[in-house]
């Protein structure tokens, strides 16, 4: 590997510097003896770094069309605890509609609780309580003039939310839910992102920002001070996590209204229930003992699993209502809705005679040009997936598998060993690999994605020219090796594009394959 960027860097800069056609017949000789040598295929730099000029006498270009369908996802994602979950509504004129709700328990971080600092500390007047949520961002909302903006109520998950909610180490489908009950208690609280970044007061001393804060009922306030285990014995809700859980089984948190996504992470301090009161407490001095009154708040947090406490239950239903989503033809046009969404399959039938009839290639450069059809309107509210990945159909498992070599070049993987099916670090090398989100100068986004390396094992082995799917994962799983859920970087629900299909009449917008590649034998 090291000699043949040592060669390849060496002949690059002689082909820099000489400009001669016989210093690129010697590279092209010497590039081509090397891979012939090799045991296994390795392309290295071939896709990456010099690529010569187009001349149609020893280098060449050629542009395949690209067979699309369009297809949905029967999606059953789960989303970790440490990811940021999603809470609001959308009505896209052009995709459909996505309603995302979000349930969660909240819990003392230690049983038996008391509300107070002190165990006999006395509570003087409970004040409020109020449920925050840590803002981290928001998909789909005019923020510039807020129109229609999100809207969210809390109700409380039913005590008799059994089987799945109270599994412990659970992660739960996007389409599960728990029930609840059906009165609410909270008002409809509206949310300004606009804001977001703004420092509010809380308590007296204390301040936040990036914060979400619904202000619970007057008859949850009076339900939670009641059952304080410092007072009430009999009936204390704080004595285990069971009792508790009885008491307050969670929060659901509804979108009522509005045009956007809102991010929320349920692991960070941001992210707390407040009991607001003020306390009675004694304190030693010099003439005895002294009786002072504070303002102050207790905090209730999401729990991983730490002291005698059972961690903490989510869940996050995320629902798609499309209306424009066409049949599985060969399309003029494709939407690529990030998770929960939609996907195309691409089929390239006119790579099986490029790579069937002359294996003497070097293979330069190939790539697939994804163009967006730009909508000047609701492109600027509804934006594009910040990535796409593409992945193989494994004719034998029928299952989708990754794509040969290109997904990190630096790193050993194969994608047909159920062991090593994945680079080690788990990482797409996306300056290499491509998908990521660019912008032509008059605003139409596109994607590009490098499948060089795959295209040379098909000249070269003659492996079978497989089905492709096109997507903007939030997470990538193979379950025909293992169920491990691999990260990706999209988060979930953001974005979509509108891109032109393989069958579209317009070269602004057609979906192509460009292969860029020199013949030895010449």
């Amino acid at each position: 590997m090291i000699l043949q960027n040592r060669l390849y860097l060496k002949i690059k800069k002689n082909i820099v510097h000489k400009h001669t056609y016989k210093s690129y017949c010697y590279f092209v000789f010497v590039v081509s003896c090397f891979f012939y040598g090799c045991s296994k295929l390795d392309t290295t730099t071939i896709g990456g770094g010099l690529i010569p000029e187009v001349d149609n006498i020893h280098t060449f270009a050629d542009t395949f069309e690209i067979e699309t369908r369009q297809e949905v996802f029967d999606d059953t994602t789960k989303i970790t605890p440490k990811d940021n979950y999603v809470i609001g509504k959308i009505n896209d004129p052009y995709i459909g509609e996505t309603n995302a709700n979000l349930f969660f328990q909240l819990k003392p971080s230690f049983f038996p609780y008391y509300i107070g600092q002190l165990p006999k500390d006395s509570i003087v007047k409970a004040d409020s309580v109020v449920l925050c949520l840590s803002y981290k961002g928001f998909w789909g909302l005019d923020s510039l003039n807020n129109n229609n903006p999100p809207s969210f109520q809390v109700y409380e998950v039913s005590t008799n939310a059994h089987g799945e909610w109270d599994s412990v180490n659970t992660l739960r489908s996007i389409k599960y839910e728990p029930s609840i009950n059906p009165t609410p208690i909270s008002d409809v609280k509206y949310v300004d992102v606009r804001s977001m970044n703004n420092y509010v007061k809380v308590g007296i001393h204390d301040s936040a920002k990036n914060q979400i804060r619904i202000k619970l009922s007057q008859e949850f306030l009076t339900k939670i001070f009641n059952r304080d285990s410092s007072s009430n014995n009999v009936n204390g809700a704080y004595k285990s996590d069971s009792l508790f859980r009885l008491f307050n089984n969670g929060f659901a948190v509804v979108a009522k209204t509005g045009n956007g996504l809102i991010y929320v992470n349920l692991l960070e301090d941001n992210s707390r229930l407040e009991l607001h009161y003020k306390k009675k407490s004694r304190a030693a001095n010099d003439s005895g003992y002294s009786t002072t009154i504070d303002t102050v708040y207790n905090s209730f947090f999401f729990n991983t699993g730490y002291q005698n406490t059972r961690i903490s239950s989510v869940a996050n239903r995320i629902i798609r209502n499309r209306i424009n989503v066409p049949g599985p033809t060969n399309r003029e046009e494709l939407c690529i809705q990030a998770t929960p969404g939609t996907y195309a399959t691409l089929s390239i039938p006119r790579l099986d005679n490029f790579v069937k009839f002359d294996s003497n290639r070097i293979i330069h450069r190939a790539e697939i040009q994804i163009l967006q059809i730009p909508d000047v309107v609701n492109d600027k509210v509804y934006t594009e997936p910040k990535y796409l990945y593409l992945d193989l159909f494994d004719t034998g498992s029928l299952k989708w598998k990754p794509i040969y070599y290109d997904l990190n070049p630096s790193l050993y993987y194969n994608p047909d060993n159920q062991y090593y099916f994945f680079p080690s670090n788990g990482e797409v090398d996306l300056s290499y690999f491509g998908g990521v989100l660019s912008k032509k100068i008059n605003g139409q986004a596109y994607y590009n994605i490098n499948i060089t390396r795959y295209l040379q094992q098909l000249v070269t082995k003659h492996t079978p020219n497989y089905k492709m799917r096109l997507y903007a994962p939030y997470n990538l799983l193979y379950p025909q090796y293992n169920s491990a859920i691999i990260p990706f970087i999209n988060k979930i629900g953001y974005g979509r594009v509108k891109i032109g299909g393989g069958a579209n009449t317009d070269p602004n917008y057609k979906m192509k394959l460009r292969v860029i590649y020199s013949k030895i034998n010449q």
